[in-house]
């Protein structure tokens, strides 16, 4: 046989057929899904303005007349207390620590950040209990002086006043954080040359520091204030009426959900004007660092009764809204509390750890789809979808139950009907009956916190990966699960953990959404506190509080790890920050 003889030539003519080609499948643009997964996400705040003409029971004139002027004064006063008190708190504390040397600074640092395991409702039934007629300290003050119970004014707790004293004491940190950060990232050059001006440490701070790190300060506030309006638990112990209190009272004690999604509609007015000021703010921010020589920040050593007073204001707000609240608490549950390890309360831990788990999972995968989504079709499609899915942060959590259960409850009532006349029998409440509905909340609530972790683990991730795992063969699923995932694993866990604990204190969607005898621990600590049974509230306000400690923990150890000028960010402020410098942590801002 000849070597000449080409191979293709040996082999028979009948075992070479031709493949016909293989007709590929048009793959539907992930961005696509993306915008599906916003669509459903925005159903809650469709659900509210779709309600805000339509006639209810006529209940809506009545408010309008009567309670609705008392909610909007109160909304107000509200945000001008807490905002001046969280601006003041936060910013001073953190130009403390951040520029000088003083007794405790390195302690407070850190534990300046620990209200933030605290919710505030639970402050606001230790001081109840703490500062009431029959508490330690007024039954102290009538021992010490022999006056009678109506011989001295003593101020009232449960009023407008305490309510913004408590939510200045628990909010404060987000003013703290980002202003601690916007502090480390400005240079010593700048400062230097304010004072070879002639400004004083104090000019220098109010003339040059403060207008750089404004934006991250009125950024901070503005959360501060969503945390505020969506709150529930506090101003109903206090009787401080409010558009919360009032979306439950008119849902459950009048039975009209028009007139309750028209409040929420009002709410969500101020919402969005809170949004708009942070905009403004940082749109109007004309300040600059130009200068290119970049120098450590070098702290002022404070002597005498400046160190000392320096150390006072730290420890003020520390001691208002963490210590003194989590002190009184265990002593409650020392005197009178219940036994945490009951059927009772372990079937309560069992719900609320349920609930929080489930929500934390779904939050992590759906962040993660919605983050990698954006890094591997770059379209405006998925961005704008992404912004649209972190909206629900800056909502109220009763506003999103109002905006769920209208229509879930529509269209569980129209399944059933359907069924009914169709087969002979009804399904029931197949959303609204369990916890489907309320896992939904939980997320439309709460995904912007994973949302925004993730995308900042994966942003720290370099394309260099993605591009030799192509060209090693992989898809993009493979490059996530074999890449990406097991690099930012770290932050995908702080995620959940966030989403679990944020999750675990959450109370108005609770009250409105829950099934029938579904209870959580925070539904427990307001029924008990809502009965004036202060003590035994305390037990399950514990159990919350130490849960809240586990992410604490963790933004203190990167605190701790921080240095100053330093880059590293807290894992509280990532949470809620958009993962570009200088970028909106506001869900709505992009």
């Amino acid at each position: 046989m000849s070597t000449n003889t080409p191979i293709a030539a040996a082999v028979p003519p009948t075992q070479v057929s031709p493949q016909p080609p293989r007709r590929r499948r048009r793959r539907i643009p992930l961005a696509y899904v993306s915008a599906g997964v916003a669509a459903l996400f925005s159903v809650p705040l469709l659900g509210v303005v779709l309600n805000i003409f339509r006639e209810g029971q006529g209940n809506w004139p009545h408010l309008v007349s009567t309670v609705l002027p008392d909610y909007v004064m109160n909304s107000l006063s509200l945000m001008l207390g807490v905002g001046a008190g969280v601006v003041i708190g936060g910013t001073g504390t953190a130009w403390l620590v951040v520029m000088c040397r003083f007794p405790g600074r390195r302690l407070f640092e850190w534990m300046l950040v620990l209200p933030l395991a605290i919710p505030a409702y639970v402050v606001a039934y230790a001081y109840t209990d703490l500062l009431q007629h029959s508490g330690p300290v007024q039954t102290l003050l009538r021992d010490l002086t022999g006056l009678g119970p109506r011989d001295y004014w003593f101020p009232n707790i449960r009023s407008t006043g305490g309510a913004i004293l408590v939510f200045s004491a628990v909010l404060y940190p987000y003013v703290y954080l980002l202003a601690r950060t916007a502090f480390l990232q400005q240079s010593i050059c700048a400062l230097e040359v304010g004072r070879t001006l002639g400004h004083s440490p104090w000019g220098a701070f109010r003339s040059i520091a403060l207008p750089l790190a404004r934006p991250a300060i009125v950024t901070g506030m503005a959360l501060a204030l969503m945390e505020t309006l969506a709150d529930f638990g506090t101003v109903a112990h206090f009787g401080v009426p409010t558009f919360t209190t009032g979306i439950y009272r008119t849902w459950y004690s009048m039975g009209d959900r028009v007139a309750a999604a028209q409040l929420a509609s009002v709410l969500l007015a101020f919402v969005f004007a809170l949004l708009l000021l942070e905009q403004w703010s940082r749109w109007r921010a004309r300040f600059h660092e130009t200068s290119g020589r970049w120098q450590e920040i070098r702290p002022y050593q404070l002597h005498g009764w400046r160190a000392w007073l320096a150390a006072a204001f730290c420890a003020g707000p520390l001691l208002i809204g963490f210590i003194a609240p989590v002190a009184m608490l265990l002593w409650m549950a020392f005197i009178g509390g219940h036994d945490p390890l009951t059927a009772r309360y372990l079937e309560l831990t069992a719900n609320s750890a349920t609930l929080a788990g489930i929500t934390a999972v779904l939050a992590v995968v759906l962040a993660l789809f919605l983050a990698y989504v954006t890094r591997i079709e770059r379209s405006a499609l998925a961005a704008g979808a992404n912004r649209v899915a972190s909206l629900g942060y800056a909502i109220p959590g009763s506003v999103i139950a109002v905006g769920i259960l209208l229509p879930v409850a529509a269209l569980d009532n129209a399944i059933d009907s359907f069924f009914r006349n169709t087969f002979g029998f009804g399904v029931g409440l197949i959303f609204t009956g369990g916890i489907a509905a309320l896992v939904f909340a939980y997320l439309v609530r709460f995904l912007a916190v994973s949302f925004n972790t993730v995308q900042a683990s994966l942003g720290k991730v370099t394309t260099h990966m993605d591009e030799v795992a192509r060209s090693l063969g992989h898809g993009p699923l493979s490059t996530a699960l074999k890449v990406h995932i097991p690099v930012i694993s770290g932050g995908l866990l702080t995620a959940g953990l966030i989403v679990f604990v944020d999750v675990f204190k959450e109370l108005p969607a609770t009250l409105i959404m829950r099934p029938f005898d579904f209870d959580t621990l925070a539904v427990q600590a307001y029924n008990l506190a809502k009965d004036e049974r202060l003590t035994q509230a305390a037990t399950p306000s514990l159990i919350i509080v130490a849960c809240g400690l586990l992410p604490v923990f963790l933004l203190s150890r990167q605190i701790m790890a921080s240095r100053p000028g330093g880059r590293a960010r807290d894992k509280r402020t990532t949470a809620l920050a958009a993962p570009e410098s200088g970028s909106s942590p506001l869900p709505a801002g992009g």
